[in-house]
């Protein structure tokens, strides 16, 4: 299952943003197993003196941006578990901002949030797993707005694309 399969009624337009960064032949599950070698590739070949730069006052740090990552392939796993089981339970959105401060990014070494990450995405690749195709297009609420299974797996994968690109064109 690629990105061609996603309509415009499975998410929030936001979110295109993030789903726009997949190339459309790009098999979803395929997808999560290179982009954990891709990511954690990237991550490692920036120079450690860059690791805790902001390229402007107010914004994060690059080992920030990757808890971010994290915290948020955790959020929206979790919501692609419950909608992609058939839970219409509406999911309360999350404020970004207000994660980083306790996480501690900055004072984690880059082998640690490598570390999270790697078995975070192990995780998310289990559940994608248990998911069948017909399960991923169950529909949900996420954020008070409708939301399938199958692009809150995409909007994952977009999204650590999407802020890479970020990195490299203001941190590096």
């Amino acid at each position: 299952m690629n990105r061609t399969v996603l309509t415009r009624k499975e998410n929030n337009e936001y979110y295109d943003r993030y789903i726009e960064q997949i190339p459309t032949d790009l098999s979803l599950r395929a997808g999560f197993g290179s982009s954990l070698d891709e990511v954690v590739e990237f991550f490692q070949n920036i120079p450690e003196e860059k690791l805790e730069y902001r390229y402007e006052a107010g914004k994060w740090s690059i080992k920030e941006i990757f808890q971010h990552l994290i915290d948020t392939e955790r959020v929206f796993a979790y919501r692609m578990f419950r909608i992609g089981r058939g839970d219409s339970t509406p999911l309360a959105g999350f404020d970004q901002n207000v994660y980083i401060e306790p996480s501690g990014a900055n004072k984690k070494s880059l082998a640690e949030l490598i570390e999270e990450f790697q078995l975070l995405r192990k995780s998310t690749q289990s559940i994608l797993g248990s998911l069948l195709d017909e399960d991923l297009e169950h529909m949900g609420e996420a954020s008070g707005f409708g939301v399938s299974a199958r692009a809150l797996a995409f909007i994952i994968l977009g999204h650590e694309r999407w802020h890479m690109k970020i990195i490299r064109e203001r941190y590096l």
